[in-house]
């Protein structure tokens, strides 16, 4: 903190105090000047009341009383970070330690395809129900047909080879 944000500081604690009393006045003034809340009437008295009268001019006291809110900062410019270092292969990071040797992954062999051979009297959601469990999934064995079948999944012809889902 430089000199003169010192100076600056105690300028602005003497307008806040300065603020403060002016305002304690005006409270004090006001309630000379206003009249006595009914509470505080004689034969009219309730601690209810009474309290309720003495909060709300404690805390006009206590508003007065607070030093004036000073506008918000700008936000500051935001900080530019260094990029973390990323080796290169020219790096002492990869020359301290050999680079472990990759095993071969092994590709997926391929899946033999299943096919059903047509008999006369079947349809799809016959062949469905006994080949893949559901006789539901007849439009998942036109879909993977529709070639061999036509545009009429009702009409399979003894013979025709389809090929079944997984």
């Amino acid at each position: 903190m430089g000199l003169f944000d010192f100076m600056r500081s105690d300028k602005k604690k003497e307008q806040a105090e300065k603020a403060a009393r002016k305002a304690a006045e005006q409270v004090q003034q006001q309630a000379a000047d206003a009249p006595a809340p009914p509470s505080a009437r004689p034969g009219n008295g309730s601690k209810y009341t009474d309290s309720a009268a003495a909060t709300k001019a404690a805390a006009e006291r206590m508003a007065a009383a607070a030093p004036p809110k000073a506008a918000p900062a700008p936000a500051a410019p935001p900080v530019a970070r260094p990029a973390p270092h990323t080796p290169t292969p020219a790096s002492a990071a990869h020359k301290a330690v050999p680079a472990a040797p990759m095993p071969p992954t092994p590709k997926p062999a391929p899946r033999a395809q299943r096919t059903y051979t047509v008999r006369a009297g079947d349809s799809l959601s016959a062949i469905a129900r006994r080949e893949l469990g559901n006789e539901g999934r007849w439009r998942e064995l036109y879909a993977m047909n529709k070639g061999v079948i036509g545009s009429n999944p009702d009409m399979i012809h003894p013979g025709m080879k389809l090929n079944l889902p997984g």
